[in-house]
């Protein structure tokens, strides 16, 4: 099984930023997709960005362009995603997951293994 433990989330003012870190217990990290999602209390989990195995494809959600970055590094095992400008709205708690393809997926149900999850809070 792939265990992935998440890093980074904290408290931050608005218009600050903030780098999760997900590390994956899996030696085969490299072969697997990687995503972040969030969940707000009361809302849906939403895909953030997500990453193919060989970074040649990125995406990001709407709410998130031109203020987030998904990276990884495969000799590390571990995925980040740097989160500038930050707003009120990013709070919600932030996943890692890991899908067993290395096509790149954005859809949540696509992913089979997920971390606990690491927390955000954005302040005014």
């Amino acid at each position: 099984q792939v265990h992935l433990v998440e890093s980074g989330g904290g408290l931050v003012q608005a218009g600050g930023s903030l780098r999760l870190s997900c590390v994956a217990s899996e030696r085969r990290f490299s072969m697997y997709t990687m995503g972040w999602f969030r969940q707000a209390p009361g809302a849906e989990r939403a895909v953030v960005a997500a990453i193919s195995w060989n970074e040649t494809r990125i995406y990001y959600a709407d709410s998130v362009k031109g203020r987030c970055t998904i990276s990884r590094d495969n000799a590390k095992n571990t995925v980040y995603l740097q989160l500038n400008s930050l707003k009120p709205e990013d709070t919600a708690v932030y996943f890692c997951a890991a899908a067993g393809t290395r096509n790149l997926v954005v859809v949540s149900g696509l992913y089979g293994y997920w971390g606990q999850g690491t927390r955000v809070t954005v302040s005014s």
